[in-house]
């Protein structure tokens, strides 16, 4: 039996970035992986040098960026993180903090990896945002 989506849940995913060029029915599927979890104020989201197995979407909230303690982006509504360890097995290149209370889907390897073969367009979008993190992450370090 199909599970009804409430269309606010199609909204919402539709105006993340990473989603926007989904169809309906890739939303659907998107909004059925995953699972959503809420964060207090100053929770460790990621922590730099652990083996990562999550990717998280901030549904609703802020989060700071930590590499070496020095905080390098501030994340918010429709940001994403932890895609980086889930494609390259290595350990996380940054801690992630909740900077107030945060709302997250969290997507774990197998349903990340089943996200990807559902949409060439999401698989586009998240190596466009690797490149652009990897090229930031060299500048910090020359």
């Amino acid at each position: 039996m199909l599970q009804r989506v409430p269309a606010e849940v199609i909204g919402a995913l539709a105006a993340v970035p990473l989603f926007s060029a989904c169809s309906k029915a890739e939303l659907r599927a998107i909004s059925r992986l995953g699972t959503e979890i809420s964060a207090a104020d100053g929770a460790v989201l990621t922590e730099q040098g652990k083996p990562g197995s999550e990717f998280c979407l901030i549904l609703e909230g802020r989060a700071r960026c930590l590499v070496d303690g020095k905080e390098v982006a501030r994340l918010s509504d429709g940001d994403f993180f932890g895609e980086m360890a889930l494609i390259d097995r290595a350990p996380r290149r940054a801690t992630v903090v909740a900077d107030g209370r945060v709302r997250l889907l969290v997507l774990d390897a197998r349903e990340f990896s089943r996200l990807l073969d559902s949409s060439p367009s999401i698989g586009r979008k998240l190596l466009i945002a690797f490149a652009a993190r990897t090229r930031a992450n060299g500048s910090l370090h020359n």
